[in-house]
């Protein structure tokens, strides 16, 4: 008996640390894996063999979680930072993308430019960092799309800015991150395959742009995101009706910008 106690004990943690570790990955699992099939789906044939040559066959969304799944390795601690930018809330875009290029910290805007540049200008890099280098660029193009990773450096990007999601305590960094996205209840390849059918000039469009102008996109709809947090704090059915194609629109910029820095990378 005290072994069968012991063990439902250990279940039990395990499954509160799969939750927890769950709740603070950018777009969540889902989310990330979508961006990058959508990607895939949309690479050159000079890209997709390229990209072979560095990770093999394997799909560009087996590596979308990477760099969240090694933020409990200490090495690369020091690399949390590049996952999110923090703008002040007023900003109109002239002033945005001033203060992206002064700000001091290794965030995202800085640090995606380089691996970018380093890649793409292939600076005697190992193949164990050109695989690095690559993983993260799947994943920070997403996370650049996520809008809270576009947020408040004041509340973390959300963290601490709570709400109920059908009763059920949460904040607005998570619910975007994750419940939003897994409400629909599609894979990835389900959720990449019913959003990547628009066709090529709409692309075009979609692609078009700097990573700054992107950015400037997500922390628009980011301060909206706080807007209705600070008047509704109780969510439902409605939010995600009202929200589920600004959810979806995300997604699929972020994996067609993927797709167009990955084309150039390896033209």
């Amino acid at each position: 008996k005290y072994i069968f106690m012991k063990l439902k004990l250990f279940y039990l943690l395990a499954c509160l640390f799969v939750m927890n570790t769950t709740d603070v990955m950018a777009w969540g699992t889902t989310g990330h894996r979508v961006v990058a099939e959508v990607a895939e789906q949309n690479l050159s044939k000079k890209a997709k063999k390229s990209i072979s040559k560095i990770i093999g066959n394997q799909k560009l969304a087996y590596w979308a979680n990477w760099p969240d799944f090694v933020k409990s390795d200490a090495k690369f601690k020091m690399n949390d930072g590049w996952h999110y930018v923090n703008i002040e809330p007023a900003a109109d875009k002239a002033t945005c993308l001033a203060s992206l290029e002064l700000t001091p910290e290794e965030n995202l805007y800085k640090k995606l430019q380089f691996l970018v540049g380093e890649l793409k200008n292939n600076n005697n890099l190992t193949e164990e960092t050109k695989q690095q280098y690559l993983y993260y660029i799947i994943h920070m193009v997403g996370d650049a799309h996520q809008p809270m990773h576009v947020g408040r450096a004041g509340d973390l990007g959300g963290n601490k800015v709570t709400v109920e999601w059908f009763g059920e305590r949460t904040n607005i960094h998570t619910l975007w991150d994750s419940k939003l996205v897994d409400f629909e209840k599609y894979s990835y390849t389900e959720y990449a395959n019913v959003l990547n059918i628009i066709d090529k000039d709409a692309k075009s469009k979609i692609q078009a742009g700097t990573l700054g102008d992107w950015l400037y996109e997500s922390h628009v709809i980011a301060n909206g995101i706080y807007a209705e947090a600070e008047k509704n704090t109780k969510l439902k059915y409605e939010y995600q009706y009202l929200n589920k194609e600004v959810v979806e629109n995300q997604m699929l910029k972020g994996g067609l910008r993927l797709a167009r820095i990955l084309n150039e990378i390896f033209s």
